[in-house]
């Protein structure tokens, strides 16, 4: 009995000296990324010199070649591209839309959603049938919809403190509207912006047809415009919409996924991921979608070379290509990956923005994220308090299927849909503080995962 007690009075303290070391490490990486933190900067360039970074684009490929570059010069073991076809759309001259009311002829913000088709040269006009979900639209029958524009207009639940929960239970209007405004004979599709707020900028988005479906165009409208349009629409239901969108699908185009590794030092080949998504919408820099989410992936390895921690297990960031419009690159970093026989013990993507830190969504068995339960200790005193089961990151999805761990990092989700695939997604809506206490957090979350495994 006495042996038992002695024992476990050692395996305390053990306990207690290893979460101690830890947390001296971590406030050191916290420390690193505040005092000299770099991604702030890096995320300047990226917006204000590449800006832009459409899959297929040559900004795309201006933003590949930097971010290689990048790493290069952050001195990382390997750099590397994957090559990757992506789909190459592009929106043509600026979009055109007014309600015509009797006379009046009211203009009203629009952009084409990504993938959609172009208007007729002279543009489309047609009466508005306006709906909140398929069911309703459904209802309606082909009789009163077709020749119609039909008028999505079911708003993000307001009610949902977080904000991609509400944005999850309106975006199929934008991913499938087309499609199934097309069913019953409609000549267009015009939905409301995915954004909680009232505002006049439209929110892009990609979206797909269907197989046998007529092609019609669609777009989204602001959500005051949507709002406007509502209005008019119980005032005079015989109104008219006018659009005219010049977009165009062309080739599949050649790209790339950027690699950067730091090996591992005792297990150099399970490997553990950091990424976000290179590519961004062409209406702006794409500075919280997702810029800030590669600048913070590269800054992970650079704090562990900076601090002198060399890895047992190799760190990958990966600028991922194409997630916004066809996951192109994800699905070939895991087809690859299954392929090279590579292990990937974990996976962590910051798609959400560059905003204070929350936490992060786990994706795996019960088991597994038990493993990371006693490291909340460590994270709570930089609040990171939501840890838990969740979303892991569109990205790094399709490495689940050979049993990666996914984490998702949360930052705080209320402004983010301010900005969200729209012409104001700029460096200059980005805090360099929270920029860094992100990167911050995934490099001690990393570090955990590197020390102790799954």
């Amino acid at each position: 009995m006495k042996q038992t007690i002695t024992l476990l009075l050692i395996l305390c303290i053990s306990y207690a000296q290893a979460q101690n070391a830890d947390s001296v490490t971590i406030r050191k990486f916290y420390n690193e990324a505040l005092a000299n933190g770099k991604s702030y900067e890096w995320l300047r360039h990226l917006t204000k010199q590449v800006g832009p970074r459409l899959s297929g684009s040559t900004g795309a490929q201006k933003a590949v070649d930097w971010t290689k570059q990048l790493m290069e010069q952050e001195g990382f073991d390997r750099v590397f591209l994957q090559d990757v076809m992506v789909p190459h759309w592009v929106r043509g001259a600026k979009e055109v839309a007014y309600i015509q009311n009797g006379k009046q002829k009211t203009t009203v913000p629009i952009a084409a959603l990504g993938g959609s088709v172009a208007t007729a040269p002279k543009g489309v006009e047609a009466g508005v049938i306006e709906v909140t979900s398929f069911p309703e639209l459904r209802a309606l029958g082909a009789d009163k919809v077709k020749g119609k524009i039909v008028f999505y207009n079911r708003p993000m639940d307001p009610t949902k403190i977080n904000t991609f929960e509400a944005y999850g239970g309106a975006v199929d209007q934008r991913a499938n509207g087309a499609t199934e405004a097309a069913k019953l004979g409609a000549v267009g599709a015009i939905v409301r912006s995915m954004n909680p707020r009232h505002d006049d900028y439209p929110h892009v988005g990609g979206m797909r047809y269907g197989t046998g479906v007529p092609l019609i165009p669609t777009a989204a409208i602001s959500t005051n415009g949507a709002d406007l349009l509502s209005k008019m629409l119980k005032e005079n239901p015989n109104l008219t919409f006018y659009f005219k969108q010049n977009c165009e699908t062309l080739p599949d185009a050649k790209s790339y996924n950027v690699i950067g590794e730091i090996k591992g030092s005792e297990k150099p080949d399970e490997i553990i991921v950091v990424g976000g998504h290179l590519d961004s919408w062409d209406l702006a820099e794409g500075a919280q979608d997702d810029g800030a989410g590669c600048m913070q992936s590269i800054e992970v390895l650079r704090l562990f070379k900076a601090l002198g921690i060399k890895p047992k297990r190799t760190l990958r960031a990966v600028m991922f290509m194409n997630e916004e419009n066809g996951l192109r690159g994800g699905v070939q970093y895991a087809d690859l990956a299954k392929k090279n026989n590579e292990k990937h013990m974990a996976a962590v993507e910051s798609d959400a923005g560059g905003f204070t830190p929350r936490g992060f969504g786990i994706v795996g068995t019960p088991e597994q994220r038990a493993k990371v339960m006693p490291w909340k200790p460590l994270l709570a005193p930089y609040g990171l308090l939501e840890i838990g089961a969740g979303g892991g990151g569109a990205d790094i999805g399709p490495l689940a299927q050979s049993g990666t761990v996914l984490f998702g990092f949360r930052p705080d989700s209320q402004r983010y849909f301010d900005y969200h695939h729209t012409a104001v997604d700029n460096f200059e809506v980005v805090s360099q503080r929270e920029l860094e206490l992100g990167a911050a957090s995934m490099a001690a979350l990393i570090y955990l995962l590197d020390q102790y495994g799954l």
